[in-house]
């Protein structure tokens, strides 16, 4: 008799191949479910919400695993954490229906970029944002942005790599705000292409730093053509706020770091 249980994984990923177990298990999966073994003493799987690639953060992860031992809750983050590398770190856990499936449950899901605006590149928070050294146009971003908002076919934002069934998919906001120096653009639709985020990025970067109009992006869009749009932006400043669910679960969808990144 199994349980299965879902637990939210917040994480800095500079160190790792991105998510999915590779091959030397230099990946989040990899050190999670190495954790999660010794944890409870038999072999762990997991699956998770989204795929994140190398250098690309995740603030709450949710995973799904069957547990072949009962553990309360509590025990889940506690003791799996301690076998967790510091870059890792369970932050809840919960008994979940034998039907729920981390990624297919999943009604939506977000995701922000953060990004430094300034002449010199990032010290402290470097590996932590990304990096613009020529100034943004807010109204600009925020134009082109909106052209995005609905279903479209994706194809132009879509990397060769990706091995979703469909390009299409629905984007249902992207909002765009400054504080100081950092710009965050927090992007929230049903479903991602790999790259999506940061190709689009790149797109919004080069509107918002004059280098195409706001109305370049509808060419981009329309050509389903992933040579038309600019090249993509740096994994660094990319975050997996997480996947939502269905409010009955009762799953958690915010964790500390979140506010350290507002």
């Amino acid at each position: 008799m199994t349980t299965r249980i879902a637990l939210g994984v917040a994480y800095r990923g500079t160190a790792y191949q991105g998510w999915q177990s590779q091959p030397g298990g230099r990946t989040v999966q990899d050190k999670l479910e190495a954790a999660l073994s010794a944890f409870v003493d038999a072999p762990v799987t997991t699956l998770c919400a989204g795929r994140t690639d190398a250098g690309v953060h995740g603030l709450n992860q949710v995973v799904h695993l069957d547990s072949p031992v009962e553990r309360d809750a509590f025990s889940w983050v506690r003791g799996t954490n301690r076998y967790l590398p510091p870059d890792i770190a369970v932050q809840w856990s919960r008994e979940v229906p034998p039907d729920f499936h981390a990624r297919n449950s999943a009604r939506s899901r977000r995701y922000r970029y953060l990004l430094l605006e300034s002449p010199v590149r990032p010290a402290l928070e470097a590996d932590a944002v990304g990096w613009s050294f020529r100034p943004l146009d807010r109204d600009a971003m925020r134009d082109a942005a909106a052209r995005l908002i609905g279903e479209h076919d994706f194809s132009s934002f879509r990397s060769s790599e990706c091995q979703a069934a469909s390009p299409v998919k629905t984007l249902y906001a992207v909002d765009i705000t400054r504080h100081g120096a950092y710009w965050r653009f927090d992007f929230h639709g049903n479903a991602f292409l790999h790259h999506m985020i940061r190709n689009i990025m790149g797109c919004l970067v080069a509107v918002g730093t004059a280098r195409q109009l706001p109305g370049w992006i509808d060419a981009v869009l329309a050509s389903r053509d992933r040579d038309a749009a600019a090249p993509t932006f740096a994994a660094e400043g990319l975050y997996f706020v997480g996947p939502q669910y269905d409010a009955a679960l009762g799953l958690p969808e915010h964790t500390p770091a979140m506010d350290w990144i507002a």
